[in-house]
């Protein structure tokens, strides 16, 4: 058991620090290869920061380790929420742009009610697979044909600057695209590996394992990016990371992982993991919403909400484990 936790602790280490180089690394060769700043930061910076949900679970549905892979998922929309937002905002309040509430917000909210409707079945089979990523494809292409249309774009700027100063040769680019892309694959199979020991040898199941340990380990990319962003009063994208991350697990994590090996869903999934990561998706209207004026604002009020709301979720995790 001491070994299993070991492992873990080691995997998601090797895990958020492989994922960096992979993104620095990418990032940098498709700027040699003549990539616009904005595709970089929406496709190369976007699918990289969510890399580790990806790898985990895909390697998870390869080892027919479905809890891990929907737990980590679905878990990491939760944390990103609940825990990431409502930390970032107690540490700087974010403002939230109408645009966030008129475009992004209810694309997650109808993403989110498809996947309810695809676990309701209790299996996500390979065609749920393919409308998920057939989905997640329309979604990036228009939201790439979107963000080329805007003379001037936050994001485009941002990345910019950040290639600039973190500039390097092709060679080295392609050195940390390749080993960061290698540890990430090792890293997640010490990581599995270590959850699925765990998980047994304390007699739970490998979901709820995938639903805190290893979700809170794969979203620590997207903490530490929002962190700086809204410390920087770069709000849109501190809440665009968010909101895209959920995107990417939803649609395209979950569907990768399903179009491995088809996934099996517990009646608990649907009646608590996915009402609770609904629930939240929601909340953002609520709590993001400009009443007064055109714009909203994420207090520290309100982020010490959501941050009381993931460790409610946790503690009735836990307690769940120890009624069973």
């Amino acid at each position: 058991m001491a070994l299993a936790f070991i492992a873990v602790i080691l995997g998601l280490a090797m895990l958020v620090w492989s994922a960096d180089r992979f993104v620095e690394g990418s990032a940098a060769t498709a700027r040699h290869f003549g990539m616009p700043p904005l595709l970089i930061g929406m496709v190369v910076v976007g699918f990289g920061t969510s890399a580790p949900e990806m790898v985990v679970s895909a390697l998870a549905a390869w080892q027919g380790k479905s809890g891990i892979a929907l737990g980590n998922a679905y878990g990491s929309n939760i944390t990103n929420i609940a825990l990431i937002l409502g930390v970032t905002a107690l540490i700087s309040p974010i403002a939230v742009h109408s645009q966030v509430l008129r475009k992004e917000l209810p694309i997650l909210t109808v993403v989110t009610a498809l996947a309810a409707w695809q676990l309701s079945d209790g299996v996500i089979t390979r065609a749920d697979a393919a409308l998920l990523l057939a989905v997640f494809a329309g979604l990036m292409a228009w939201t790439i044909w979107q963000g080329l249309r805007q003379q001037n774009d936050a994001l485009g700027s941002e990345i910019e600057q950040e290639l600039a100063v973190h500039a390097m040769p092709v060679r080295r680019a392609v050195f940390c695209l390749a080993l960061g892309l290698i540890l990430l694959i090792i890293s997640s199979r010490i990581l599995v590996w270590g959850a699925v020991e765990i998980a047994e040898g304390l007699g739970v199941s490998d979901l709820i394992i995938g639903l805190t340990v290893v979700a809170v380990g794969t979203s620590l990319p997207e903490l530490a990016s929002s962190i700086i962003a809204a410390r920087r009063g770069e709000h849109d994208i501190a809440l665009g990371n968010i909101l895209g991350s959920n995107l990417f697990n939803t649609l395209a994590v979950v569907g990768v992982a399903a179009a491995i090996q088809p996934l099996s869903v517990g009646a608990e999934v649907l009646d608590r993991d996915m009402l609770v990561m609904a629930a939240l998706t929601l909340s953002l209207f609520a709590i993001g919403y400009g009443w007064r004026q055109p714009g909203g604002r994420i207090s520290r009020s309100k982020g010490g909400l959501l941050l009381a709301a993931y460790l409610a979720y946790t503690a009735y995790l836990i307690n769940t484990v120890w009624a069973g």
